[in-house]
């Protein structure tokens, strides 16, 4: 067996190289007397601003395959590619997302990072609460949505990839939050809190439950400020290790109490 060491994560020139390259934004042409493909209808008009997650969820594959560093598009790459998009024939002036493994994260974890590279020895940036040293900014991603919501022939702007709502509730400026409410979220917006449990939290290396309903009753207050009927779409998790029967009751009972009516759960399994 031949394991290569994994490749080291693309400077930001770098990936913005990757993103000018002529892509023909098309299926093979083989696939057109199948009648294309479908799935491609989904991320047509969508955009990919970064890559890699520190969020540290025990159960995510994205820290082995993307790695725990993220790197992020320039202004100007994102910007290029959405107005190339106005200029597609199929575009009706939707872009469907700005997003990326977590939607709201472009810069590094903290300054520390730079210089030493991420903590090792199963330190989290995120959970049980932020470490000290998290850099928590939304400023840059504010501004390039800011930028695209005023591209000639673009209506609005969605983001459907996951929000992470702990990160989004320590930001002190509300400037993000409240252009995200107003303009970015096309009648549900995804966030994941896993589950309610505060044991079965502490094994998938999630925030504790009050978190995301400090971030709930928020987005609801927001959305009613703004005057828009907006609705939370929860992921939540069954079978994650550590998690008893007990468990699946208690989060049963929430969303019962919440009057929630989830349409899908995700099971997990180990692979």
């Amino acid at each position: 067996l031949v394991q290569n060491p994994p490749a080291a994560p693309l400077a930001r020139r770098e990936l913005d190289e990757v993103y000018a390259l002529p892509y023909t934004r098309r299926a093979h042409p083989a696939y057109d007397a199948l009648g294309g493909v479908p799935a491609l209808e989904e991320v047509e008009f969508s955009i990919t601003h970064n890559r890699g997650c520190y969020g540290g969820c025990n159960f995510c594959a994205i820290t082995l395959h993307q790695g725990r560093t993220v790197s992020s598009r320039s202004h100007s790459s994102v910007v290029r590619e959405v107005e190339l998009l106005t200029r597609h024939p199929g575009f009706k002036g939707y872009i469907h997302d700005v997003g990326g493994p977590t939607a709201n994260f472009r810069l590094p974890s903290c300054a520390r990072q730079m210089q030493k590279g991420l903590c090792t020895g199963g330190k989290k940036c995120l959970a049980p609460s932020p470490c000290p040293h998290l850099i928590v900014s939304h400023e840059e991603y504010r501004d390039i949505l800011r930028r695209l919501r005023r591209i000639p022939g673009v209506k609005k702007v969605f983001i459907r990839s996951g929000i992470r709502y702990d990160y989004l509730i320590w930001d002190q400026d509300e400037s993000f939050f409240k252009d995200l409410v107003r303009h970015h979220v096309s009648g549900q917006l995804k966030v994941a809190p896993e589950h309610i449990s505060p044991r079965v939290l502490r094994c998938m290396g999630k925030p504790p439950v009050e978190v995301y309903n400090k971030f709930s009753r928020r987005f609801y207050e927001l959305s009613k400020e703004a005057g828009k009927k907006q609705y939370l779409v929860p992921y939540l998790m069954s079978s994650h290790p550590g998690c008893t029967l007990s468990d699946a009751v208690e989060l049963a009972v929430f969303l019962n109490k919440t009057g929630r009516q989830p349409e899908q759960v995700q099971d997990f399994y180990p692979t």
